[in-house]
């Protein structure tokens, strides 16, 4: 509640959508027990409370995957009393069936809804042809109550969690290779130094991850929204609502050069293996070089926070960057001359450092 009071996000949204829910329900009973004055109407209540999920669209396919279950408990109730004339026996034959049915794909977590049904259906007394159809209209009655609230009172449009999570992936994987930039340049690394890197670089496809989710979470939220309610919501348009899925694919990329360098690092440092990574200079200007693309995932993680696209490095580290790639190629040179133990690593330390330049650093620069 402090959070959702300092300003928007996610705590923010959660408050929303618990006191939507909660005021559906009471709507629905108010509807169902006072208005139409029934002493019994559970459903109305239950079913739009928990219909009010986290997307229009998301309560629209589980409204119809519950108002299923809801019917099918209930007639195998009334079908299982019919047979047995007693409400245990009744439940024995009902309740088993219904829980297999729990598990069909087709009802998905809403399968549950079938069996609980069958046992209020039961509970309530002797099962009649009325008394199922009154269950099945008040699941119906709260379904519509739920989904109405859910669409037209503030709608759950989920666009925030795309930016923000592709502006913190910008800013680990510039923390990231900020962390293996000032280890190298003090020269003091060694295989647990390489496995930190490597379990850093596997927190970014964790980030990737969460990415992806929140993509998928904003293009759903924005299915079966309608347009004023956007604008009430005061919902963006155009380039400005969410970033480009390209920027998605951009850093996913960046993601796996990233691994790819910790893991040539990781190979380096182990005794069992040939290669031997470099030494001196070429390492601190190697380590310069990573500090400065980092320098670039960090403006560009600023950028998108502010509504950007992609931010570009200041003129300065532009040429220091470029300076510093002419050094390495030049000393992989020299060290192709002495042997090939030091070039292989360097060699493959400088092309990921040019897949990540060339991913952060905006196409006109050139290498």
């Amino acid at each position: 509640m402090r959070a959702a009071w300092h300003g928007p996000g996610r705590e923010r949204d959660l408050v929303v959508q618990s006191l939507k829910a909660a005021a559906a329900a009471v709507i629905a009973w108010l509807v169902g027990g006072v208005w139409m004055g029934d002493p019994l109407a559970l459903m109305a209540p239950w079913v739009a409370l928990v219909l009010v999920q986290a997307t229009v669209y998301s309560s629209l396919v589980q409204g119809a995957r519950q108002f299923g279950a809801i019917c099918v408990g209930a007639l195998l109730a009334s079908a299982a009393q019919a047979i047995t004339g007693d409400t245990t026996g009744a439940l024995a034959l009902s309740v088993p069936v219904l829980m297999l049915l729990a598990n069909w794909p087709r009802f998905g977590d809403q399968g549950i809804y079938a069996a609980t049904t069958a046992l209020f259906t039961l509970a309530a007394g002797t099962v009649s042809l009325s008394g199922v159809g009154h269950r099945v209209g008040q699941a119906a009655l709260g379904a519509v109550i739920g989904v109405a609230v859910n669409a037209l009172v503030l709608p759950p449009i989920h666009l925030r969690d795309v930016r923000e999570n592709l502006a913190a992936l910008a800013r680990e994987v510039g923390d990231v290779l900020h962390t293996v930039g000032a280890d190298l340049r003090e020269g003091e690394w060694d295989a647990q130094t390489a496995a930190d890197w490597l379990s850093a670089s596997a927190g970014l496809e964790h980030r990737l991850d969460a990415l992806h989710s929140a993509r998928r979470w904003s293009q759903e939220s924005l299915r079966l929204t309608y347009g004023p309610l956007r604008a009430l919501h005061r919902v963006p348009h155009g380039a400005a609502a969410l970033p480009p899925v390209e920027e998605d694919e951009r850093f996913g990329r960046v993601t796996g050069h990233v691994t790819a360098l910790t893991r040539a690092l990781a190979v380096s440092v182990d005794d069992s293996r040939t290669p031997a990574p470099p030494e001196g200079e070429s390492l601190r200007a190697y380590a310069r070089l990573l500090e400065l693309i980092g320098d670039a995932c960090h403006a560009d993680a600023d950028s998108l926070l502010h509504g950007s696209m992609a931010g570009r490095p200041d003129a300065e580290t532009e040429k220091a960057m470029r300076e510093l790639h002419e050094e390495l190629q030049a000393k992989l040179r020299r060290h192709a001359e002495d042997g090939a133990a030091h070039t292989a690593v360097l060699g493959t330390l400088l092309f990921q450092a040019e897949n990540l330049w060339a991913e952060t650093v905006p196409d006109d620069q050139g290498q």
